[in-house]
């Protein structure tokens, strides 16, 4: 069915479209969010995947390879957002926590969160999509190799090199007067 709903896409028509990227928005929302951590620019990320896919759906070669298609499109407008925002340096991250309960338990977890966040953050753009696309989305890494269009042993190193990454951003973390260091009281 989806076959003959990307052949009919590829000729023009709306509809089915429509049904296609009504199907993939969930999961292309999900990965936009993993990879920007914030609703609207995910959202804007998303709408300009799906607006490349429709203008660019006539030249897709195999039908049957649509939603990896799709992935890539969101993953690279995701990627371009990325590199928008540290262009401009305006990353503000503010955090809601008023209606979080107040226990022991929950600031630690809040506190581990929040050091993620940092460390996610500092990865490349590159490096985030993969790891957002197999450790969040379980894909496979030979998927997450087709779906980037990049060699399975270029996949592995970026899995690895981002992994490296947050885990020298947990230790800094870790180490005492990270805090004071970074500006936050002790």
């Amino acid at each position: 069915m989806t076959r003959d709903l990307v052949e009919r896409a590829r000729k023009g028509d709306h509809d089915a479209f429509a049904e296609l990227a009504r199907a993939a928005i969930p999961r292309l929302d999900a990965t936009a969010w993993l990879m920007l951590r914030d609703a609207d620019r995910a959202t804007d990320a998303v709408q300009n995947a799906l607006v490349r896919a429709w203008r660019d759906l006539p030249t897709l070669r195999d039908p049957d390879r649509f939603d990896a298609w799709l992935h890539r499109l969101t993953v690279n407008a995701c990627i371009d957002e990325i590199r928008r925002v540290r262009r401009r340096r305006l990353e503000v991250d503010v955090t809601d926590v008023s209606d979080l309960p107040s226990t022991a338990d929950a600031t630690s977890a809040i506190a581990d969160r929040d050091q993620l966040e940092r460390g996610f953050s500092r990865l490349e753009p590159d490096e985030r999509a993969v790891i957002v696309l197999h450790l969040y989305l379980d894909l496979p890494l030979p998927e997450v190799a087709a779906t980037l269009r990049i060699p399975l042993g270029t996949t592995k190193s970026r899995l690895y090199r981002g992994l490296r990454e947050m885990r020298a951003a947990l230790d800094a973390d870790a180490r005492p007067g990270a805090d004071i260091r970074e500006g936050r009281p002790a």
